[in-house]
């Protein structure tokens, strides 16, 4: 169970600060890996090699960045996975897309802190970055040796890997800053409105605010 907080006239506390710090450390390695991953994918893009110096410096810090995002994303997983543990009632609030994407929110189930939406990318988060470990180790011929075979499907796999999170991310993003208003306040502030709690997450307003 969560812990009650204090509703302030600030809003309700969502993330602490040590949170929200892992978090963005994870969304900026994030960026600078995938903008160098696609560098090094396709020519077109290898401009955006400029970002960490170089071709040979991205090629050097792009392995050791990877680590950091790994091991920053492995505290939230820890901190965070039972509440993503996907509930009967989000499968019921899942059924109600077409409502949700048109703003319908009559007899919606009430949801939890996080939505199945927001779960599914946990996971889908969890195992991509797994894969983008494993597969990365097995690339990193500087301090790895692996036969020729491995090497072609680790590329295979951390290609994939890239191209699903990334597509995770990108509508992560467009979720917090353009459908969901007051998303972003969360990962700045720290808070959210209470209306906004109420309205998109009222099991968990209920719970942290007491008033269960």
């Amino acid at each position: 169970m969560t812990a009650t907080v204090r509703v302030t006239s600030k809003g309700v506390p969502r993330y602490s600060r040590n949170e929200r710090v892992t978090h963005w450390i994870v969304t900026i390695t994030f960026f600078l890996l995938a903008l160098s991953g696609l560098a090094f994918f396709h020519p077109a893009f290898w401009p955006l090699t400029a970002l960490l110096g170089g071709g040979v410096w991205s090629r050097i810090l792009h392995p050791y960045i990877g680590i950091v995002m790994f091991l920053a994303f492995g505290l939230m997983g820890l901190r965070y996975w039972r509440e993503n543990i996907i509930q009967p009632f989000d499968r019921e609030w899942g059924k109600r897309l077409p409502d949700i994407i048109n703003n319908r929110d009559e007899g919606l189930p009430e949801i939890d802190k996080y939505n199945l939406g927001q779960k599914q990318l946990f996971w889908a988060m969890v195992v991509t970055m797994l894969l983008l470990l494993a597969s990365g180790v097995v690339l990193w011929r500087d301090l790895t040796a692996f036969p020729v075979a491995a090497i072609r499907i680790a590329a295979v796999v951390h290609a994939l890997a890239a191209f699903v999170l990334m597509l995770g991310i990108i509508v992560h993003v467009y979720s917090a800053i353009f459908w969901v208003k007051g998303s972003m306040r969360a990962m700045t502030l720290g808070t959210v409105s209470r209306s906004w709690a109420r309205h998109h997450h009222p099991l968990w307003y209920r719970r942290v605010a007491g008033k269960e």
